[in-house]
């Protein structure tokens, strides 16, 4: 079988980056970052589980910069993930599909995911005391 002089697919180098795709890339990327962050949630409970010493391992560790950072990531990464979850469900429901709106649901849920993870966050403060 030969492939004879039929055309390449564009690559990524060849187009502009648009909202829609840059987008579709972060749901990816927010999708492993989901899964990295349900797997140290797992280590916690083990964790947990196992004992006073190793649990108290694995909080300093999740309390340090570095943990919390993790966290905040993961917070970010859930939420993102809901908030773009509910805008393909409206999709789903053939509403939004015209490009001003489907820029404008893009916007809205960068902007909606970073606030309610501050949000969360300065809850999970303002209540744990940490």
């Amino acid at each position: 079988m030969t492939r004879g002089n039929r055309p390449l697919s564009p690559h990524l180098q060849v187009y502009r980056p648009q909202l829609t795709s840059s987008l579709s890339i972060l749901f990816r990327i927010m999708g492993v970052a989901t899964s990295v962050g349900s797997l140290v949630l797992i280590w916690w409970l083990v964790a947990a589980a196992s004992g006073a010493e190793y649990f108290e391992m694995v909080q300093s560790f999740l309390g340090s910069w570095f943990g919390r950072l993790m966290l905040f990531g993961w917070t970010l990464a859930l939420v993102y993930h809901l908030c773009n979850g509910v805008r393909h469900l409206y999709w789903d429901a053939g509403k939004g599909m015209d490009l001003p709106s489907v820029h404008a649901s893009g916007k809205a849920v960068v902007v909606v995911s970073l606030l309610l993870t501050l949000g969360l966050w300065v809850l999970a403060y303002s209540v744990g005391g940490a």
